[in-house]
Formats: C-alpha cells, sequence, structure tokens
C-alpha cells in the first residue's frame, strides 16, 4: 500500500498537479522590459527606437540559465531571437534590416502587472517607413508566467489593425517567430518535433501544425523552446517555415490561399495569439501536447 501511495504522489508531481507556480516581477529599464522568475533572470522585452521591431531577448532556459534563443549572425542579421514581423506589406519590408525599408516601432510599452505569478505588459507599435503612409497598428498583450520550476510561459496576443488597405505578397518572411540556440539545433543534434510527432526541417516544413518544440543537450541538461499557435487564429493551423539550422515559424503568408497574396482592408483587424514555452527536458518529459490541450482552452 506505501509503494502504491508513493507512486501515486511521484506520477503526479511528474505531470505537474503539485506544481507550484514561481514569481514573476518585471523592470522597465529604459527601452527595455525585464523579467525574473523568482531570483533569476529570464528575458527581456526590448524596443529600442533604432531597431527593426520590439524582441524578447535572451530568452533563458530554466536548467541553464542560459538564453534558448540566439541574436543575429553574420548569415542571417534580421533574425533577432523571438520577434514578430512581417515582409512585402504593400512595398514595404518589416523583417529584414534596414529601417529606412520599413520599421515596427514601439510608442509606449508599459507594465501592468509587475509582480506575481504573472507579470503583464501592454504595447502599441506603429509599422511606418519613409514617404510612405503606415500600413498597420499593433496592439500587444504580453503575459509571462511560470507555472513549475522547469517551465515558463511567454504568452503573445497581438490585434493587428489595417490603416489603409493592406496587401501582403507570398514571403517566407511573416509574423511570430523563433530563431533557436544552437544547441537546440538539429544541425548540432538536437531536436525539432512538431505535434504530429514529425521532425526536422524535412517533416515539418509547410506542416500545418499546433505547435513545434526544439530541444537539445545543454552542459547542465535538456532544454528546449516551443511555439503554440492558439485554434482561435486566423489561418489555424498555419503551415510552419522551419529550418534545420534553427529557425521555426507559423507562416500563413507563404502559403496564401490564391498562391500571391494576402489582401486586408481597411479596419480590419486580425487577433493572433502564441504561447511560447521554454522548459527543461525533452518534449516528452515537459509534457508538451498536456500544456497545449490546457491552452487551447483559455
Amino acid at each position: 500500500m506505501k509503494k502504491i501511495i508513493l507512486s501515486a504522489l511521484a506520477l503526479f508531481v511528474a505531470v505537474g498537479v503539485m506544481a507550484q507556480p514561481q514569481q514573476v516581477s518585471a523592470t522597465k529599464i529604459g527601452n527595455r522590459i525585464d523579467i525574473n522568475v523568482g531570483n533569476q533572470f529570464f528575458t527581456s522585452y526590448r524596443f529600442q527606437p533604432d531597431e527593426k521591431y520590439p524582441f524578447f531577448y535572451p530568452v533563458n532556459g530554466p536548467i541553464s540559465g542560459g538564453s534558448t534563443t540566439s541574436m543575429r549572425n553574420g548569415t542571417y542579421p534580421h533574425h533577432s531571437s523571438l520577434f514578430f514581423g512581417c515582409d512585402r506589406v504593400n512595398g514595404g519590408n518589416y523583417w529584414q534590416e534596414g529601417l529606412n525599408r520599413g520599421q515596427i516601432v514601439s510608442v509606449g510599452a508599459r507594465i501592468i502587472e509587475a509582480k506575481g505569478e504573472r507579470v503583464v505588459i501592454e504595447d502599441e507599435c506603429i509599422w511606418k517607413r519613409p514617404d510612405a503612409p503606415a500600413p498597420i497598428i499593433d496592439r500587444r498583450k504580453i503575459t509571462i508566467s511560470s507555472p513549475s520550476k522547469n517551465l515558463y510561459f511567454i504568452d503573445f496576443d497581438v490585434e493587428m489593425e489595417m490603416l489603409i488597405d493592406v496587401t501582403i505578397l507570398k514571403t517566407n518572411h511573416s509574423l511570430f517567430s523563433a530563431r533557436v540556440d544552437p544547441d537546440l539545433t538539429v544541425t548540432q543534434g538536437g531536436t525539432m518535433i512538431n505535434s504530429e510527432g514529425k521532425t526536422g526541417e524535412k517533416g515539418t516544413f509547410g506542416v500545418g501544425s499546433a505547435w513545434i518544440d526544439c530541444y537539445g543537450q545543454r552542459k547542465t541538461g535538456v532544454e528546449g523552446i516551443a511555439i503554440m499557435q492558439h485554434p482561435s487564429n486566423r489561418w489555424y493551423p498555419s503551415p510552419w517555415f522551419t529550418r534545420d539550422y534553427g529557425f521555426m515559424s507559423p507562416t500563413p503568408m507563404y502559403w496564401p490561399e490564391d498562391d500571391k497574396a494576402t489582401n486586408l482592408k481597411k479596419g480590419e483587424t486580425i487577433k493572433l495569439r502564441y504561447r511560447v514555452v521554454v522548459h527543461g527536458g525533452n518534449t516528452t518529459e515537459a509534457g508538451i501536447a498536456n500544456l497545449f490541450e490546457q491552452y487551447k482552452n483559455e
């Protein structure tokens, strides 16, 4: 009987029933907001006026304390960790380097809830470029929490409002994206897996999946980062643009219905929700599938 009770207790702990939410806190320092989980620094939401767009960096793991994302390199200088943007919007580029080509500018990031079992940040961003009318304004609600010691969540909810008629030509550079740290990439021995159990770029590219997780072995243990797209999203489940070198993004603009463009009318709004799960362990150990089942009902 004692063994049965102990086994049941171990099971409850494993599935997180007895997990204790961690305290989270946020502090605004200039053009960034730093977030701590307990006494450990987790991430910064950065919105410098000389950047292409706001982004999160680093996005530190709960086991190693090192970032699960990477920040630009010589080959892909437009990959800024964890970010939201788009190319080919009314002739502008709100993704790749060059501010004169287009820029997503924060006009007021603020902390709504600074401390507790979650922090909440709100931001409003104008998509603009020289000598052209701004096509989009987006309003963001970012909620960060830690339901257990080895799980960190970033909930990124965004509403895009079309300020004029908008045409987005077919592009592989669209919306919410992550550039993964080399430790977690397929090319360095890590694993990329989607909600259907398909792996690597070959198995995940162009596949409409609820989520993708990338994990790998680090010096202190296995860590990973997953992106989930909420079922309420337009285009759900959006096909993913993936690369074995460490890129993942649910990218609807690469597969438009007419294979040419996505057309949006002035005044039209699009609401999108994503959850980033930064975790210890592999996909199964972190319970990513179960976490998505919880998320889709929220």
